[in-house]
C-alpha cells in the first residue's frame, strides 16, 4: 500500500546517498606508519548544512554509513531541525590505540574532511557517536580552525556535542535519554493511545533497558528518579542485573565504571553470559545498544507492552511484523532518539550566534516572576511557599532551557504522528506515519527548489 503522492522519480532521489567519500590516509604512530581508512556519506541536501555523527568502529564500512546518512535525513526532518543528513566513521577500535595517538589520528582524518569540503558550520557539521565523545569533537573543532584561520568567529560551529568550555551546550551530553524520556511521556499523555493498559503515567512501571552506555544510562536515570519507573533489569552484551524492586541507577553506572562491567553489582542478582534479559516481562523495554537487538528468533518471547527504541534501527523488519502482531506498540528510533540532534542543533546555533542561552532575557524573567510573587503574597496576604520560591523566581539557566526546547520538539514531534495515524488509521503503525510525516516534508523542500 502506497501513502505517498510522489512526483515521479522523486522517491528514488530521496532514498539515493548525494555523495560518499572514502578517505585513506596514513599517520607515523610507534615507530612506523599506519593506514586508516573512513567514509563521509551525504544523503541529502535538501536542507544545508548537513548534520551526522562520527563513529569509530572497527566493523564500520561503507555500506553502514549510507544507511546510517539517510536515518539522519529523515530524523532530522521530522523533528524539523533545518539540516540535512550526513554520516561519517572510521575503522578504528579507540581501545587499542592511546589518547594521546587517538588525537594525532583524528587530526589528521579532520584534515582530510576539511579538504574534501566534508567539515565545516555552513557545509557539513560533525557530532559524536559510537566509540567518540567531546573529546574527539574538540580535536575536530580545533585542527577545523587552525586550518581555516580566516574563519575563526564560526569554527566552533563546525562540530557538536563539545566540552562546555570549548562551545558545547549544557544538555548535550544527556539530551538523547532525556528525549527518551519526553517520547514516552508524548505518549503516555495522549489520549488517543492505549498508555500503558489505561495507565496514563510511569510511577512504579516496570521498564527493561538493553545498553547502559550514554543513552541507556540517561533514560533509566531520568525515568527511576524522575517518573518513578522502576527499572528492573539493565542488560549488556555480557549479561544482565535484575531486581524487581527497581536498580539503584546511579550506584549501578559507579559500580560499571569502576569494575568495567554491571555484572556483580551487590543490589540486584546477576546473571552472566544470558542475554534473556530483555525477554522479561515488564511495561517498557528500551533496547537502547546496538542494532537488530530484537529480532525473529527473540521477537515471540518480548513480554512488553511498550516498546521504545532509543537505539537506531534495534528491531529488524521481520520482528516488527512478530511484535505488532502480539499487542506490543512501538515508538519507532527516527522519533525516540531524535533528541541527540535537536540539542546539537540549539548548540549549532549558540555557536553562530555566540550568545549563551537565557543571556537577553533570563534577568527580565526573574524579575517579572519576582512582582508576580509580591503581588499573590499582597493580594492573599500569605507569604509565598518557601518550598516553592526559589524554582518560581529563577530566571532558567542553560540547562533548564535546553531541557525546556527538548521537550517542546518532542512533543510537537509526537502531535505531528499521532495527528496523522488519526487522519489515516489504514497507516497502522507509529514507525510507518513518522516515516509519512519525515518523507513528506522532504518532498515538499525538494520541490520548492524545482528538483
Amino acid at each position: 500500500m502506497t501513502f505517498l503522492d510522489l512526483p515521479e522519480g522523486l522517491a528514488e532521489r530521496i532514498i539515493q546517498c548525494n555523495s560518499t567519500y572514502t578517505v585513506r590516509f596514513g599517520v607515523r604512530l610507534r615507530g612506523r606508519m599506519y593506514s586508516f581508512i573512513g567514509w563521509r556519506s551525504v544523503h541529502s541536501e535538501h536542507s544545508e548544512p548537513v548534520k551526522g555523527g562520527i563513529r569509530y568502529a572497527p566493523n564500520a564500512d561503507a555500506e553502514e554509513v549510507e544507511a546510517l546518512a539517510a536515518l539522519m535525513t529523515l530524523k532530522c526532518s521530522l523533528v524539523d531541525v533545518p539540516f540535512g543528513g550526513s554520516k561519517g566513521a572510521l575503522k578504528i577500535d579507540p581501545r587499542e590505540w592511546t589518547p594521546q595517538e587517538l588525537e594525532r589520528i583524528t587530526r589528521r582524518f579532520t584534515q582530510e574532511l576539511n579538504k574534501r569540503g566534508l567539515i565545516g558550520p555552513g557545509v557539513n557539521v560533525p557530532a559524536p557517536d559510537i566509540g567518540t565523545s567531546e573529546r574527539e569533537m574538540a580535536w575536530m573543532m580545533d585542527e577545523f580552525r587552525r586550518a581555516n584561520p580566516t574563519d575563526v568567529v564560526n569554527a566552533r560551529a563546525c562540530v557538536t556535542g563539545k566540552p562546555l568550555s570549548k562551545g558545547g551546550i549544557a544538555g548535550r551530553t544527556e539530551a538523547t535519554g532525556r528525549g527518551v524520556q519526553f517520547a514516552i511521556q508524548s505518549y503516555l499523555r495522549d489520549p488517543r493511545t492505549p498508555g500503558l493498559n489505561g495507565r496514563r503515567d510511569l510511577k512504579d512501571a516496570s521498564v527493561v533497558v538493553q545498553g547502559f552506555g550514554n543513552v541507556g544510562y540517561h533514560a533509566a536515570k531520568f525515568l527511576s528518579e524522575e517518573d518513578g519507573a522502576r527499572v528492573i533489569v539493565i542488560a549488556e552484551r555480557n549479561g544482565y542485573v535484575a531486581n524487581l524492586k527497581g536498580l539503584p541507577i546511579e550506584l549501578l553506572k559507579q559500580h560499571q565504571l569502576q569494575t568495567g562491567s554491571i555484572l556483580g553489582f551487590s543490589g540486584a542478582t546477576s546473571a552472566a553470559g544470558d542475554m534473556t534479559g530483555i525477554e522479561l516481562p515488564c511495561d517498557v523495554l528500551i533496547p537502547a545498544a546496538m542494532e537488530n537487538a530484537i529480532h525473529s528468533e527473540n521477537a515471540r518471547r518480548i513480554k512488553a507492552h511498550l516498546v521504545v527504541e532509543a537505539a537506531n534501527g534495534p528491531v529488524t523488519f521481520e520482528a516488527d511484523k512478530m511484535l505488532r502482531s502480539l499487542g506490543i506498540t512501538i515508538l519507532p528510533d527516527l522519533y525516540v532518539n531524535a533528541g541527540g540532534v535537536v540539542v546539537s542543533y540549539f548548540e549549532w546555533a549558540k555557536n553562530l550566534t555566540r550568545i549563551p542561552f537565557g543571556l537577553m532575557e533570563r534577568r527580565r524573567r526573574e524579575r517579572r516572576n519576582q512582582t508576580i510573587a509580591a503581588a499573590l503574597e499582597q493580594m492573599t496576604g500569605k507569604e509565598f511557599p518557601a518550598d516553592m520560591r526559589d524554582e518560581f523566581l529563577e530566571g532558567g539557566a542553560e540547562i533548564d532551557l535546553v531541557r525546556s526546547g527538548l521537550e517542546d520538539v518532542m512533543r510537537s514531534t509526537w502531535a505531528r504522528i499521532a495527528d496523522l495515524m488519526e487522519e489515516q488509521p489504514e497507516l497502522g503503525d507509529y514507525r510507518t506515519a513518522a516515516y509519512v510525516v519525515s518523507i513528506r516534508q522532504i518532498a515538499e523542500a525538494y520541490e520548492a527548489i524545482g528538483i
